[in-house]
């Protein structure tokens, strides 16, 4: 991997939906070297998928989104790797972390209420064989999520910021 493609990544990073031409504008590179750069990071796992953010607040779902924290007894031979995985199954998981910290594993859940999130660390997590101790946050309110920036108001400065 080299700087032409952590520039690309950066691009589609920023926004997924520049096309071929004009990431080739932007980091001045023949397209269709940029198609082939892109299938070779596809192809090696690096560039994992496309997805659009959603400002579910906006949206109007009513979902209820919480952070919660796990300690856990790590497996000998697997560390937190099989727990981990077993959590990864659920439905209501959207992300999972190992973390450093006071807490091992760190997941971002949704559900359609409060209850349905309690209900879910409960009756699924909190019983697992080696979860020691959860501690859930409910999300109030994003202001950023992967990278953007959902408390800007129309004609409001970004506050400037140099490398």
């Amino acid at each position: 991997m080299d700087e032409k493609d952590l520039l690309l990544l950066q691009l589609l990073e920023e926004n997924s939906r520049l096309t071929t031409r004009e990431m080739a504008v932007m980091a001045e590179i023949a397209p269709e070297e940029i198609e082939a750069r892109i299938a070779a990071l596809e192809g090696a796992g690096v560039i994992r998928s496309y997805s659009a953010v959603i400002d579910w607040e906006r949206a109007g779902n009513g979902e209820v989104s919480a952070i919660i924290e796990l300690k856990v007894n790590p497996e000998r031979d697997f560390g937190y790797d099989r727990i981990a995985e077993r959590i990864a199954r659920f439905r209501q998981v959207r992300s999972l972390r190992l973390i450093t910290g006071a807490y091992d594993l760190q997941l971002t859940v949704t559900g359609k209420n409060m209850q349905e999130v309690a209900r879910f660390v409960s009756e699924y997590i909190a019983p697992m064989d080696r979860i020691r101790e959860t501690a859930t946050h409910i999300i109030m309110k994003s202001y950023k999520e992967n990278g953007r920036t959902f408390c800007e108001k129309e004609g409001s400065e970004r506050i400037p910021y140099s490398l």
